[in-house]
């Protein structure tokens, strides 16, 4: 399938025609509250469903999930990493599934209900609440880098080292209107990832000094 038109690459949970949906992205903006019922917590476990979603298809995943003290999370899991594929112009095209809506879920009354009990709408909703989302996927081809703010990109795909692993890293600094008066429950996102039995997840809280979030937000130490 590389090299050939995007246009005529098959649709699974997103778009691959349209890099950015605009105006999806300010429709969730508009109502951060019914998109995110439970504010950042309902941001994690949006992450957190495409890792099991992985996890599943493979048998077994892993996951680690970072709490920083600046209200920021970071979700790193082992899956293959989010698809990315060669077009004919030569572009490596990331398939969007920050800056578009999840065809199986967005607008869907049948949608799975994530563990708190609310619909899943997918990882535009992440991206649209977050002030800035950094997007770190490395796959067998290759690994690189994105930064979103609201969900708009602001740089390309920047390729970064790979370092012998597969997977996505995704930190994420929600909305100041979405941060809770009080830490994240470490506890009950714990009892929540039970929800998904083949994905193991680790919660862990960083110090100020950001130490947790170099030895296991975005790594495996």
């Amino acid at each position: 399938m590389d090299g050939t038109a995007r246009a005529a690459w098959t649709n699974t949970t997103h778009d691959w025609a349209a890099a950015v949906d605009a105006e999806h992205l300010a429709r969730i903006r508009a109502d951060a509250a019914g998109f995110a019922p439970d504010g950042v917590e309902h941001l994690v476990l949006e992450v957190l469903a495409y890792a099991g979603d992985e996890a599943a298809a493979r048998g077994a995943g892993r996951c680690v999930v970072t709490l920083h003290a600046d209200g920021s999370v970071s979700v790193r899991d082992d899956g293959r990493g989010t698809d990315t594929r060669v077009d004919e112009h030569g572009e490596m095209v990331k398939k969007p599934v920050m800056a578009t809506k999840d065809l199986r879920f967005f607008d869907q009354p049948e949608a799975e209900r994530l563990p708190d009990g609310h619909p899943r709408r997918g990882m535009s909703v992440v991206a649209a609440l977050s002030t800035l989302l950094v997007h770190t996927n490395r796959r067998l081809n290759g690994a690189w880098t994105q930064r979103y703010e609201h969900g708009l990109p602001v740089t390309g795909l920047d390729p970064v080292e790979p370092d012998g692993t597969t997977g996505t890293c995704v930190t994420f600094r929600p909305d100041p209107s979405l941060l809770p008066q009080s830490p994240l429950d470490a506890d009950r996102l714990t009892r929540w990832a039970a929800h998904w039995p083949a994905l193991e997840v680790r919660v862990e809280s960083a110090g100020r000094d950001g130490s947790a979030a170099t030895r296991s937000g975005c790594g495996w130490a």
